[in-house]
């Protein structure tokens, strides 16, 4: 078979509707075509000149785009928000590719948030074997010890969670307002993950801001601004996952 087969999921990822995950489900649902014909079997390779409709839509396909926001608080990590709240992508009004965000923030959260339409590159990111490390800044109500803190990187149980962190660094305390800004490293990230340990060890975040994804981080923003991600640096953030892999 022709190198230019590829199987049908990631051609769909790749033409930016979705990532490969959902792609994967829409498959398995039944709502994609083949040349006019449902297919249900993930292992399907399809060619250039092979017609594909997802949900109706014929996949059309445009070049990859990566963007970098600075994601203010109060914004929902969507595409759309059936409350008519704003979402994330209501700060690229002139941008004519269908980006969508990798991964989330949650609400009350701001900082780096990454888009795009790449299905291949959010998978990179997003897939919890690559663990590429996100870093936070949280301002949270007292100032625990240093033997409470240990606990975060030994995990804590929330529901059917163990949440935890690869690092952490009490950046200041103010012992006045009774807070502590504290850094937080992660390789993983489940819902709501540092609110919901913080508040298990029973210091409730006040404020939280991702400071950094990778190697990619807010110099030169502003709250609510974007910039491109380079293709220099949407290698380097592929090569950091790789090396994440094979370690």
């Amino acid at each position: 078979m022709s190198n230019t087969y590829e199987r049908l999921q990631k051609v769909i990822a790749k033409s930016g509707v979705t990532s490969r995950r959902k792609a994967e489900k829409l498959i398995i649902e039944g709502k994609v075509k083949v040349n006019s014909k449902v297919v249900t079997e993930l292992g399907t390779k399809v060619g250039p000149d092979d017609k594909i409709e997802v949900e109706g839509i014929q996949l059309e396909k445009e070049p990859p785009a990566h963007y970098l926001l600075y994601k203010p608080r109060g914004v929902i990590s969507s595409v759309k928000d059936d409350k008519g709240r704003k979402v994330v992508t209501d700060y690229f009004p002139e941008i004519e590719e269908r980006i969508y965000p990798i991964g989330r923030l949650d609400y009350d959260t701001s900082g780096i948030l990454l888009l795009t339409n790449d299905g291949e590159f959010a998978n990179r990111l997003m897939h919890p074997k690559y663990g590429v490390e996100k870093v936070y800044v949280a301002k949270i109500k007292g100032i625990p010890s240093k033997m409470e803190l240990s606990r975060l990187k030994k995990g804590i149980k929330d529901k059917n969670d163990i949440l935890k962190v690869n690092n952490h660094h009490v950046i200041s305390t103010d012992k006045k307002k009774n807070t502590t800004i504290i850094e937080l490293t992660l390789r993983e990230g489940k819902n709501r993950h540092v609110r919901r340990m913080m508040e298990q060890l029973g210091y409730p975040v006040l404020k939280l801001k991702r400071e950094r994804y990778g190697m990619l981080t807010l110099d030169g923003l502003r709250v609510g601004e974007y910039r491109k991600i380079t293709p220099k640096e949407v290698k380097q953030m592929i090569n950091i996952s790789s090396q994440i892999v094979e370690d």
